[in-house]
């Protein structure tokens, strides 16, 4: 006769170990050095549970989740940036996609910030979001549209609105300058921009609507008395002597290669209640690096145009206070325009915390940045990715891991598993790449999480960028196989 085992509760009688209820063990966390004595009593510190569940560890199997936004706000990190590095097709915007369905379904407002492909374009329809697809023919950006800004302004007076009315002086210069960078491809000097400056506030004062690149270059063309003095010209000769330059640079953006998407006004304002919005900026790609790096310069000022707005007015009680997630895919394509476009990005992308909105920028190596034209510019450059409290590692070559470990420390194992992604084993066709959906998640001097994402239910299809070259039978043997992870 088999002896009977305990009840999981202890037996009901007089000394059984009866209970009703059993208090857990005190836990200690420290090191293994510390703690190895206890063994086997003791345990890893798993993987943090806050934030979109995004796959399993590759150690020991527990779910990992990840929110920029829900990490700082549990302690995990100081900012909520995160940079995302990683080849070609190893998964990059499969997982920044799977933070945006996260993110969405949190009540974030998600925004793809130029999206050039485009990759994101079916998941925010599909999220009953807003997409702007800008081009010749298209939808239009206004560089010195205030966006939101201007109706959040008609809600304040005194000194809070006049505040809010530099800031919009503020931003459209800086756009207005960088354009004029980009396609001068050299600085604006600075008595160029004292004379823009003022052409901007005289618009501000004669306008009673948004003004316009055409409307800068009109009124320099007319020079006014208050122009003529900004340029410290006592005659007319001397004032088209001083702006002769500046002229042909704005007069390039009307008519040049940028002509037709900045050059008049917006025509679709990015909606705030939307839960996800993307600039599809992916039509002007043909037109040349020129336009679009102009197209993602403008996308980023008016979308964090439109996150101060909202910000202002959750600040007076007239919106409710929203939480952002800011996608910036292809980041490298937007700094390597012109020399000083660094900078500029630089002054856009500088969020506040406490406007509540995180940050996801994506390229594919640090030696995109390299490309930069000066040491200045590329320095700064590396600053975006020494700035972000995450960094996420797909399949990349040793070499870049090197580089990568100057900004992020990496142990030894944690560079041979991510060099160890970044090729696959054999030459045969159809094999599943090692890297795909694969991640390492570092955050300071903390060991990294290794994990691995699989796709679920519509993921497969939303998630999924390789549609363009994938034909229903390849020209040789065989055929294509579907890939589940985009780059």
């Amino acid at each position: 006769m088999a002896e009977s085992l305990a009840p999981a509760w202890g037996w009901r009688l007089p000394d059984g170990g009866r209970a009703v209820h059993v208090e857990p063990a005190p836990e200690y966390q420290a090191t293994t050095m510390q703690v190895c004595g206890l063994f086997p009593f003791m345990a890893g510190s798993g993987s943090p549970t806050m934030g979109t569940p995004i796959g399993r560890h590759q150690l020991h199997g527990d779910v990992v989740c990840l929110d920029p936004l829900a990490w700082l706000r549990g302690g995990l990190v100081t900012n909520p940036g995160m940079f995302v590095l990683g080849q070609p097709g190893t998964g990059k915007s499969t997982l920044v996609k799977r933070l945006i369905t996260g993110a969405v379904a949190a009540g974030q407002t998600a925004i793809v910030l130029g999206d050039t492909k485009p990759d994101y374009t079916m998941l925010v329809e599909h999220l009953g979001g807003q997409v702007i697809r800008v081009s010749r023919g298209a939808d239009r950006i206004n560089p010195l549209d205030a966006g939101p800004l201007a109706a959040a302004m008609r809600h304040l007076a005194g000194a809070e609105a006049e505040a809010l009315r530099w800031e919009v002086r503020s931003r459209r210069l800086t756009l207005l300058l960088a354009l004029c960078t980009l396609v001068r491809e050299a600085r604006i000097t600075n008595a160029e921009e004292v004379i823009l400056g003022r052409a901007i506030d005289l618009l501000d004062e004669r306008l009673d609507r948004e003004p316009t690149v055409p409307d800068v270059l009109r009124v320099l063309e007319e020079g006014p008395d208050e122009l003529r003095a900004a340029a410290r010209a006592d005659t007319f000769d001397r004032y088209r002597e001083r702006v002769g330059e500046l002229v042909f640079t704005l007069a390039l953006l009307c008519t040049g290669s940028l002509a037709g998407v900045f050059d008049a006004p917006t025509t679709r304002s990015i909606d705030l209640n939307a839960p996800a919005v993307s600039v599809d900026i992916s039509r002007v790609r043909a037109a040349g690096d020129k336009l679009l790096t102009a197209a993602m310069l403008c996308t980023w000022a008016y979308a964090f145009a439109m996150v101060d707005a909202a910000a202002t007015l959750a600040d007076l009680r007239l919106a409710p206070r929203r939480s952002y997630l800011g996608v910036m895919d292809e980041l490298w394509r937007a700094l390597r325009g012109a020399p000083g476009l660094v900078e500029h990005a630089d002054a856009l992308t500088r969020l506040n915390r406490a406007k509540g909105m995180a940050s996801i920028m994506i390229t594919h190596s640090l030696a995109d940045l390299d490309a930069l034209t000066t040491e200045e510019d590329r320095a700064k450059a590396r600053g975006f990715a020494e700035r972000s409290a995450i960094t996420v590692l797909a399949g990349l070559p040793p070499r870049e891991l090197t580089r990568i470990h100057e900004i992020t420390p990496l142990t030894g194992p944690e560079h041979q598993l991510v060099a160890s992604w970044s090729a696959p084993d054999s030459w045969q066709p159809g094999a599943r790449h090692p890297g795909r959906g694969k991640y390492l998640i570092k955050t300071g001097e903390r060991l990294g999480i290794p994990v691995e994402l699989s796709l679920v239910g519509a993921e497969k299809d939303l998630y999924d960028t390789d549609q363009a070259i994938r034909p229903g039978q390849s020209s040789g043997a065989g055929h294509l196989q579907r890939s589940e992870f985009g780059s």
